[in-house]
C-alpha cells in the first residue's frame, strides 16, 4: 500500500510538470486556430468580395467589422487572462478578522504558532501545508503553478495560468467573445460549406476550400463546447462560487457568499456598467470594492451572526 501511495504522488507530480509544459503549445494552438479563421473569412471569402459592390460588399463589410471588433476583443481578454496574476497571498499575511469569534484583532505569533500545529484549531481561518503559511477563505492551493491562489477557479492550461480573483472577469469575458466569434464565424462560413456538399463548381484553390472547411468544422466545435463552459460559469457568478467550491459545497443547501444575483455579479464585474464588457476595472471600483483583490469577501448577515 505505501509504495502505491508513493506511486501515485510521483505520477501526480510528473502529471502537473507536464501541464506547466503544455502551456505554451496552447496559446500556440490559439493562435494557430485564429490564424486560420482569419485566413479563411477575411483573406479567402468575405475580403475579395468587397471588390464586388452593391450589396454583397455592403455585406461582407458589415461581416468583417464585425469579425474584427469580436477577434480584438477576444485576444484582449485572452492574453488579459495569460498575463493577469489570479492572485497571490500576501507575505506574511494575518487575517484581520476572526470570522468565526467576530473579533477583529489579528491573530498573535502563538495562535499562528498553534494555527501551524493544528489548523483545525478554527475552521474559518486555514492555514497551508505546503506554502507553510496563512491563507484567507476562498483560497486554495494549485498543484500546477506550486502556490496558494486567492479564490480560486481552476488552473486553465490554454491561458497558461490559473483563474483567480484577478482574472476571473477576463477569463469570463474570453467566453464570451470566444462563443460570439465562433459562432459568427460558423454561420458566414456555413453557406461555403454547404457548398461543398453540392454539384456545383467551387472557385478556390484546393488550399483555400481545404482551409474554408477546416475553419467552419474548427469554430462549430470550439462555438458549442464553449456555450457549455460559460453556461456552467454565468451560473457560478449567480451564485457567487467557483468551480472548486461547487464541487466543495455539492451537498450544503447554504452557501455564506450568495449575497443575491446583483451583487454576485457586481464582485466579478465591478460596479461600473461601462466596464463590464472591457478587461479591466475603474479607480472607483477598486478603491470602493475590497473582494475585488480577493483577500475579503462580505459574507451574509445569518452566517455572521453564527
Amino acid at each position: 500500500m505505501h509504495r502505491s501511495g508513493t506511486t501515485m504522488a510521483w505520477n501526480v507530480f510528473k502529471f502537473c510538470t507536464a501541464l506547466r509544459g503544455l502551456g505554451s503549445i496552447m496559446i500556440l494552438l490559439v493562435l494557430g486556430v485564429v490564424g486560420v479563421t482569419y485566413y479563411a473569412v477575411v483573406l479567402t471569402n468575405y475580403g475579395p468580395a468587397l471588390s464586388q459592390g452593391g450589396l454583397d460588399s455592403l455585406a461582407a463589410l458589415t461581416i468583417l467589422i464585425l469579425f474584427h471588433f469580436l477577434l480584438a476583443m477576444l485576444l484582449w481578454s485572452y492574453f488579459s487572462v495569460v498575463f493577469t496574476d489570479p492572485g497571490v497571498v500576501p507575505p506574511n499575511w494575518r487575517p484581520s478578522t476572526d470570522e468565526e469569534r467576530g473579533e477583529s484583532d489579528p491573530l498573535n505569533s502563538l495562535e499562528f504558532v498553534g494555527l501551524q500545529a493544528d489548523s483545525s484549531s478554527n475552521p474559518r481561518v486555514r492555514f497551508c501545508r505546503k506554502c507553510n503559511q496563512l491563507k484567507p477563505s476562498r483560497c486554495h492551493h494549485c498543484s500546477v503553478c506550486g502556490r496558494c491562489v486567492l479564490k480560486m477557479d481552476h488552473h486553465c492550461v490554454w491561458v497558461v495560468n490559473c483563474v483567480g480573483a484577478l482574472n476571473y472577469k477576463y477569463f469570463l469575458l474570453f467566453l464570451f467573445y470566444t462563443f460570439l466569434e465562433t459562432t459568427l464565424v460558423t454561420l458566414v462560413l456555413m453557406p461555403h460549406f454547404i457548398a461543398f456538399f453540392s454539384d456545383e463548381e467551387i472557385p478556390g484553390t484546393p488550399g483555400t476550400l481545404a482551409t474554408t472547411f477546416l475553419a467552419f468544422v474548427l469554430n462549430l466545435a470550439f462555438a458549442l463546447s464553449v456555450m457549455g463552459f460559460l453556461i456552467m460559469h454565468i451560473s457560478l457568478v449567480a451564485g457567487n462560487t467557483t468551480t472548486i467550491e461547487a464541487y466543495e459545497k455539492k451537498t450544503s443547501t447554504k452557501w455564506r457568499y450568495d449575497l443575491g444575483k446583483k451583487k454576485n455579479f457586481e464582485q466579478v464585474f465591478g460596479m461600473d456598467k461601462r466596464y463590464w464588457l472591457i478587461p479591466g476595472y475603474t479607480e472607483e471600483d477598486l478603491r470602493r470594492m475590497p473582494e475585488l483583490q480577493g483577500l475579503e469577501y462580505p459574507s451574509k448577515p445569518d452566517f455572521d451572526s453564527q
